[in-house]
């Protein structure tokens, strides 16, 4: 990592995080007292095989779960003991990119981009519409904007949801596994985007996979081993 960004303060910090699930009659922790930091504007891929805890991971940092042991800041904002509509806040301040689209297919391509603008008071149907068109222009998705998500291919929908996530101008975009389901030319696309949004427009993205082709899009790449992280800028 660069001396300017250890200069910086993080605009994610993890400090001890715990976190268990239950199993048969008892408790099984994934998650064993991690503490790291994540800068504004990097690439951070966290890797690891199936069921090592990263999707755990992205959730607690993307207040998905709850907060169990440990700390987590998220820019100005404490996880710790917010209550549920501070989370709530929190949670639409971010970008989410999944495996799968979560797309709606029965509305439009621009129409899904649009919704996370619904609980924007600022947003009129007008300029969500033209948000909504220039955010699909920015991943090279906008001639497919009036078609619905069935229609497209693999590819095309990830960059749907990909433009879904920025579509609210995150500081951060947390992506769990967004290449497994793509072929190599279509996950290559959509890993070379992400690298465009981070660069480009200077959003934090904390992505977890275990594609090994798409390692080269990182600033730093942690491993996630036995419940610890180990790498580049962990504590």
């Amino acid at each position: 990592m660069s001396e300017a960004a250890t200069a910086e303060r993080p605009i994610i910090s993890v400090r001890n995080l715990r976190h268990s699930y239950v199993e048969g009659d008892g408790l099984k922790e994934v998650l064993h007292g991690i503490s790291a930091d994540f800068y504004a504007g990097e690439i951070v891929i966290i890797m690891g095989p199936s069921g090592s805890g990263k999707s755990t991971l992205l959730k607690l940092i993307g207040a998905q779960l709850t907060l169990q042991e440990g700390e987590i800041r998220v820019g100005d904002h404490d996880l710790n003991g917010a209550s549920p509509s501070d989370l709530m806040k929190i949670r639409r301040g971010l970008g989410f990119i999944f495996q799968t689209h979560h797309l709606i297919n029965s509305i439009s391509v621009l129409q899904n981009v649009e919704l996370p603008l619904a609980f924007d008071d600022t947003a009129t149907a007008e300029t969500a519409k033209a948000r909504a068109l220039d955010t699909l222009k920015t991943v090279g998705i906008d001639s497919q904007a009036y078609k619905k998500p069935s229609h497209l291919s693999g590819g095309q929908r990830q960059r749907v949801a990909i433009a879904r996530a920025l579509i609210r101008k995150p500081a951060i975009v947390l992506a769990d596994e967004p290449t497994a389901s793509l072929d190599q030319k279509s996950g290559r696309e959509v890993v070379e985007i992400i690298r465009k949004m981070a660069k480009d427009l200077g959003v934090t993205v904390v992505l977890v996979t275990h594609d090994n082709r798409i390692l080269d899009i990182a600033d730093r790449i942690v491993s996630l081993v036995d419940g610890r992280l180990e790498g580049d800028g962990v504590r």
